[in-house]
Order: C-alpha cells, then sequence, then structure tokens
C-alpha cells in the first residue's frame, strides 16, 4: 500500500531512456501567454507589485542601500519554486519539488557559494560567527560545533523542508482521492470532495508559502556572509 501511493511521485515518462518529467519545471514559462510579455494587464501589474514587494523584503534583509540588483536572484529563485509549487496540484503534471533531486540541487549550491564566499573574504568575521556574543568561556567549545552542524545542514533542512511539505499535501489529496471512489453514501462522499477542495486551497497556500520561506532562509543565509 506504501509503495503504490508513494509511487505518484516516480517519473514514469520516459523515452530514449530520456526522462521527460522533469520538462515540467519549465511548463510556467510555456503556460504564460504570449501577450503577457508585450501588452501590461492586470496580471502582469499585479505580479510587478508581488516582485517590487519582494525586492524591497529582500533588498531589508541583505542590508542593501538604494536600488540592487542583488535581489534579483532570490526574487527569481521564489518564482521558480512557486510555478513548479503550482503546477503539482495539476492532474497529470509531475511535482519535481517534490524530490530531494530538485530541491537540493537549488539549496546545496547557494549555501556552498555563501559559505565560500564568506570563508574566502571575511574569514575573521566567519570565525567570529561560530560563538556568540556572550557565551562564556566554558561553553565555547560546545557552540563552535553547534553552530558548525547548525551551518553543516543548512543545505539539507531547506532541501528536506520543501520537499516534506509538497509531499505531505500530496499524499493526504491521493489518499482523499482514492477512498472516494469505493463509498456509495452520498453524504460521505460529499463531505470528501469539500474536504478535497479545502485541502486543495490549503495546498495552494502551501506552494506560496513554501516558495517564499525558501528564498528569505537563502536571503538570509546570504546576509549573514555579508
Amino acid at each position: 500500500m506504501m509503495t503504490n501511493l508513494f509511487s505518484v511521485f516516480d517519473p514514469s515518462t520516459t523515452i530514449l531512456n530520456l526522462s521527460l518529467n522533469w520538462l515540467s519545471t519549465f511548463l510556467g514559462l510555456i503556460l504564460i501567454p504570449f501577450s503577457y510579455w508585450l501588452l501590461p494587464n492586470r496580471f502582469q501589474m499585479m505580479w510587478n507589485n508581488i516582485l517590487l514587494t519582494l525586492h524591497k523584503e529582500f533588498k531589508t534583509l541583505l542590508g542593501l542601500s538604494g536600488h540592487n540588483g542583488s535581489t534579483l536572484m532570490f526574487i527569481s529563485l521564489f518564482t521558480l519554486i512557486m510555478f513548479n509549487n503550482f503546477l503539482g496540484l495539476f492532474p497529470y503534471i509531475f511535482t519535481s519539488t517534490s524530490h530531494l533531486t530538485l530541491t537540493l540541487a537549488l539549496a546545496f549550491p547557494l549555501w556552498l557559494s555563501f559559505m565560500l564566499y564568506g570563508w574566502i573574504n571575511h574569514t575573521q568575521h566567519m570565525f567570529a560567527h561560530l560563538v556568540p556574543q556572550g557565551t562564556p568561556a566554558v561553553l565555547m567549545p560546545f557552540m563552535v560545533c553547534i553552530e558548525t552542524i547548525s551551518n553543516v545542514i543548512r543545505p539539507g533542512t531547506l532541501a528536506v523542508r520543501l520537499t516534506a511539505n509538497m509531499i505531505a499535501g500530496h499524499l493526504l489529496m491521493t489518499l482523499l482521492g482514492n477512498t472516494g471512489p469505493m463509498t456509495s453514501n452520498y453524504l460521505i462522499l460529499s463531505l470528501i470532495l469539500t474536504t478535497q477542495i479545502a485541502l486543495l486551497v490549503l495546498e495552494s497556500a502551501v506552494a506560496i508559502i513554501q516558495s517564499y520561506v525558501f528564498a528569505v532562509l537563502s536571503t538570509l543565509y546570504s546576509s549573514e556572509v555579508n
């Protein structure tokens, strides 16, 4: 039962031993109409306001002054993850963000680049960051170990957090979807449908929140090495 349940996340479409499921990662670019890039419309204005709000927030977290393009990477990261989270809610579309292959591929290079930049350019600051201010001398060795472990597991926690949240919601919807056809009671069936709709709305909110959390935490990790 567990194997069949988790099999909904398995890549299945292959042509010439090349899995095409991962192309769903870029499906969001295809779904955006061409007129979006040419003519201003209500959706474009709303999306621009969202991006402007994210730019201001990320700029504050990074401690930047004036208009700076350093936030573009984190805004792009937020957009990529959010589009893939939403696409995973549609039937017969491969949910790429529910796999550690994608989430770890996003988190690990970012974390590694932040660490290399910090240790090469701000070595003293990185050493000082291992011991919080006001730590007693007796606890300093333990704090160094704790902070080191905390820094090392950051890409794993980023990847697992996003993957686990995507898997949990999809498993619940799969369970409810499999239970519906088995019942003949219209009252129970209507309750299942109502719960399914409520869960779909909740998963839509989770798709936005998790992409926002991933981008904000990446921004905070970047600000620590500056």
